[in-house]
């Protein structure tokens, strides 16, 4: 078992013993790393990231080999939690890179309510690095915190294998650690009532609830389409050509989006589709979060896929 451990790591880098003598160092089962479930996991944060930082043009492709300089966390941090931190932009040496990451880990650790550093499953040695097992607690950790919303692929487990290596010797055991909890837990479930997406939520309510809400987001819609002069009556059909998805988008957030960019009388659904999908492209890149959504959902009038649209623009600019 020690055998295939210390084969994995010597892919990338010779493991020295005596560096870590008389610590505890946990490192991902070489099969675990082939599991789907992780792989999955590890492509949705990936997604995840660029989307968030599209507006930025900022651009992800590994997780162990993007992250470790600081400057993506850097980004996310400030995207997701408003953060401004006084750190050099792009740190080139392992130093600077070293220091970027004290200033960013210890904030994150701040925001996430996990100062207690026996439950904190990352660092900033971890992180620099480039340990994939760190990276991913600490990614699924925001994740959780700034957008509870998202849904990663549930209940991915691993074997690690955690290594001590002593004057006398090395030993080694197996552990299975949990990336991700099952969302069926009741502890989950408990512990944090908003992670199913709203809108989810309230279609499994009364169907007198559901009206109530659309009436409010259609009021809201209607508000501002007034000074265009339009109005929409039936949420669930006039949204479909994007037409109205993209004005709104203009007057809400105070741009103009040119004609020719977009189809103003659609007549079939590829050009209805080709609005839907540049209304989402333009919500992405204001930084606005949505769920995972399909641009074919809403051109197909998926009221679910629609309300999720329009909640997350009534969310954002509701008068309180």
């Amino acid at each position: 078992m020690e055998a295939a451990v210390f084969e994995y790591h010597k892919k990338e880098d010779t493991l020295e013993v005596e560096s870590f003598q008389g610590e505890k160092r946990k490192f991902i089962q070489p099969t675990s790393l082939k599991d789907p479930k992780l792989e999955n996991l590890k492509q949705a944060l990936v997604d995840w990231i660029n989307t968030t930082l599209k507006a930025e043009h900022i651009v992800i492709q590994s997780l162990e080999e993007d992250l470790y300089d600081g400057l993506v966390l850097h980004h996310l941090l400030s995207r997701l939690g408003d953060v401004k931190l006084e750190v050099e932009e792009i740190a080139l040496t392992s130093s600077s890179q070293i220091h970027k990451l004290e200033v960013i880990i210890k904030e994150l650790d701040k925001r996430l309510g996990v100062e207690d550093s026996s439950l904190i499953k990352w660092d900033v040695k971890l992180i620099h690095n480039k340990d994939l097992l760190a990276t991913i607690h600490l990614l699924v950790a925001m994740a959780k915190a700034f957008q509870p919303e998202l849904n990663l692929p549930p209940n991915v487990k691993i074997e690690v294998v955690i290594v001590e290596v002593s004057k006398s010797g090395i030993k080694s055991e197996v552990q299975t650690e949990v990336l991700t909890e099952d969302s069926s837990t009741g502890s989950n479930s408990s512990s944090n009532p908003e992670r199913e997406d709203p809108i989810e939520q309230l279609l499994k309510l009364e169907a007198n609830k559901v009206n109530t809400v659309k009436k409010a987001i259609l009021h809201f819609v209607n508000q501002n389409m007034a000074a265009l002069g339009l109005q929409v009556a039936d949420m669930d059909k006039q949204f479909a050509d994007g037409v109205i998805l993209l004005l709104l988008i203009g007057q809400l957030e105070g741009f103009f989006i040119p004609l020719f960019d977009f189809n103003l009388t659609p007549v079939n659904d590829s050009e209805m589709l080709h609005n839907v999908t540049l209304a989402l492209d333009l919500l992405s890149d204001i930084g606005l979060q949505l769920p995972s959504i399909n641009p074919q959902d809403i051109v197909s009038q998926d009221v679910t896929a629609t309300l999720k649209v329009l909640y997350a623009l009534f969310k954002k600019h509701k008068r309180h």
